[in-house]
């Protein structure tokens, strides 16, 4: 089991990195946030990039570094207000004195303090500066200005500076800082406390040892819900059929290959609050495999006996260990909405995803157009939701299911 922060995959963080030799510390910073899965976008004030390159800072976050106010590219690709409200936390670290003041007056003179006052996400400060200036007067008046304001901190630590003397101004430690952050999130997780079942890819279904029934299901759909309930503080479980899609930091991964192995993964992974059943499930297996290699003869074609696998989301949704909320997933060519809703109450779970995969749309692609079933019977509804990444499929349904456990 990954044992890395679960609260940390998929949050998106804004670092703001001002002046202050301690800005070097912000590189480690960007590391350690995205090896526990967060998301993290930077913009570097032009004190920071005295220190640290806009290179080396795009190269560890595998982001766009943000820069300029009015740069019109940036305004065309990602606009600062936007820029401003797009994340989960703003984390400014180092924070100079300088942009705390800013931030205080309500100062809106570069593109960092800007963001700062267009926001309405949560703030995170991480003061670094000299002792004489941290004591200061003026700057702790801004500090209780911004705490009024709702702003969070974390204290600097006590030690030798750059400059040769001993007090407190030093920025914490790399790891003191993220685990703050993940502290933060641990709290606000509107799923903390909650177990979530995920099952992902697609299974395999042996005809002999080198060949098998199976689907071209990527698994990335599935992957990005447990990574955005996982996000949102669920414990997940994540049940994967044989795919290439890196798992999520911060879920306990059970590798499965058949749909019999999934289906007494899943069931072992009972009791849970919620399960996503998104596998794409093979519907049939041949009633027995080969031990050897299936030679050809002839002209002859090859005749399989094939039986039904398990139906491991009516099994999940029907059985006596039932999670609060059971949400499937249907892969149609040409079903439309009538057959989904009967399909939803064929299967006795709270929700059906519809997914079109007509000319091979879905599987293996980075975006998504989904239908949303819920309520089986007379009340069913049916929410159409627009083109989207499947990594905002993911994040959208999450969110959907922790406003159902409010």
């Amino acid at each position: 089991m990954n044992t890395l922060p679960q609260n940390l995959v998929h949050r998106r963080i804004l670092l703001i990195i001002s002046g202050g030799i301690s800005a070097y510390k912000s590189l480690d910073l960007i590391r350690r946030l995205r090896e526990r899965g967060a998301e993290v976008r930077c913009i570097l004030t032009s004190g920071g990039a005295q220190f640290i390159t806009p290179l080396s800072v795009g190269a560890l976050s595998e982001n766009k570094v943000y820069t300029d106010l009015f740069s019109l590219t940036d305004e065309q690709e990602m606009g600062h207000i936007r820029l401003a409200r797009d994340c989960d936390l703003i984390l400014v670290a180092p924070a100079s004195a300088n942009i705390m003041a800013r931030a205080a007056q309500g100062l809106a003179d570069d593109l960092a303090s800007t963001v700062l006052l267009a926001t309405d996400k949560p703030v995170m400060m991480c003061p670094a500066m000299n002792p004489a200036m941290w004591a200061h007067v003026a700057t702790q008046e801004n500090i209780a200005t911004l705490k009024r304001r709702g702003v969070h901190f974390i204290d600097p630590a006590v030690g030798d500076m750059a400059c040769g003397e001993h007090g407190t101004g030093r920025l914490p430690d790399v790891p003191e800082i993220v685990t703050a952050v993940a502290q933060f999130f641990e709290v606000s997780g509107p799923l903390r406390g909650r177990r979530a079942i995920v099952t992902s890819g697609p299974t395999h279904e042996s005809i002999d040892p080198v060949r098998f029934i199976g689907n071209i299901s990527s698994g990335r759909q599935g992957h990005a819900i447990a990574a955005a309930l996982a996000g949102a503080g669920a414990e997940v479980t994540l049940i994967s059929g044989p795919v290439s899609e890196a798992p999520p930091a911060g879920v306990q991964v059970v590798r499965v290959t058949t749909a019999q192995q999934m289906l007494e993964a899943a069931l072992k992974a009972l009791p849970a609050d919620i399960a996503v059943c998104a596998a794409a499930v093979a519907d049939y297996r041949p009633a027995e495999a080969a031990t050897s290699k299936l030679k050809k003869s002839g002209d002859l074609g090859l005749s399989l006996t094939l039986v039904q696998n398990p139906d491991i989301l009516r099994t999940i949704a029907q059985g006596n260990h039932r999670p609060a909320l059971v949400v499937g997933f249907a892969a149609e060519t040409e079903a439309g909405i009538e057959d989904a809703k009967q399909k939803l109450a064929r299967k006795g779970c709270d929700w059906l995803v519809l997914n079109d995969v007509s000319g091979g749309k879905v599987f293996g692609q980075e975006d998504n157009t989904v239908t949303v079933l819920k309520n089986a019977g007379k009340d069913a509804t049916a929410d159409v939701w627009p083109c989207m990444s499947k990594t905002d499929v993911a994040r959208r349904l999450t969110a959907e299911i922790a406003a159902a456990f409010e």
